[in-house]
């Protein structure tokens, strides 16, 4: 077998499972504890994501983009990171510059790669996926903007603990998959889903109507979260044992950042 191959050779369903939870709690406590020290650790803990999922796309996905990816995910990140933090009134509106703007650096790039371009549409589709994702981590820092600090927690516990607890449930209950050679089962997704809904009950207070709304935000969003790890799996099933797992934990979170910031600007958390 080629060192190409075994670099791109899947994983054991341990390794894999357990490096996916590994990385998603790692992620879920950098966004919890630096920004303990104000904005600035906010910043610091989008930033730390942004670039981590920058550099690990290509290896992680394999799209044929070994320069271009890393370097518009950065150019995205650092843009959409301005957007947020230089406007004195800032709005997730802004943030759409970015994949519009990226969407036609992501064309220059086709248009400067060698001939012959293989899988061109790959190529743009992964990099324009990973300038969304790296815009959809700056709305993270718009969190604390949109509701109380405690709902801010909120989301980001309910988002990690869905994270978390799919892939450990995977390692003892992966049936019924979800697909056919798929080692992700129905179970880890019900399990995420009810584990987000059970840490927005109980850190709302409040009377039962309150509960209740905090309860079904809850459900909602670890239900987002964990449908987004799926993807993320289905997009790095075999990848650099480095890589994959940062891939797996990071682009869920940035898909449910945009709705765990609508969950809170709607105080149901």
């Amino acid at each position: 077998m080629t060192r190409a191959a075994l670099e791109t050779e899947p994983s054991s369903p341990w390794s894999h499972q357990l490096s996916t939870a590994a990385a998603a709690a790692a992620a879920t406590a950098l966004l919890l504890v630096l920004p303990a020290a104000g904005d600035t650790g906010s910043l610091v803990a989008v930033a730390v994501l942004q670039v981590a999922l920058a550099v690990a796309w290509v290896p992680a996905t394999g799209v044929p983009a070994r320069a271009g990816a890393p370097v518009l995910g950065l150019a995205g990140a650092a843009g959409a990171d301005l957007l947020v933090v230089v406007p004195e009134r800032p709005g997730v509106g802004s943030l759409l510059a970015v994949p519009g703007l990226g969407l036609l650096a992501a064309v220059l790039h086709q248009m400067l790669r060698r001939a012959p371009r293989h899988d061109v549409v790959g190529s743009l589709a992964g990099v324009l996926l990973l300038l969304c994702a790296v815009c959809a981590l700056a709305v993270l820092l718009l969190l604390p903007t949109a509701g109380d600090a405690a709902a801010a927690t909120t989301a980001l516990l309910v988002v990690g603990t869905a994270l978390v607890a799919a892939p450990l449930v995977d390692l003892v209950l992966p049936r019924p998959p979800v697909a056919v050679g798929v080692p992700h089962g129905v179970p880890a997704l019900v399990v995420a889903a009810l584990a987000g809904a059970a840490v927005a009950a109980l850190r709302h207070g409040g009377g039962p109507a309150a509960l209740l709304v905090a309860s079904v935000a809850g459900l909602l969003l670890g239900a987002v979260a964990a449908l987004a790890g799926l993807a993320a799996a289905y997009a790095v099933p075999g990848a650099r044992a480095w890589a994959a797992p940062v891939v797996r934990a990071v682009l869920p979170v940035a898909a449910a950042a945009p709705a765990a910031f609508a969950l809170v600007l709607q105080d149901s958390l």
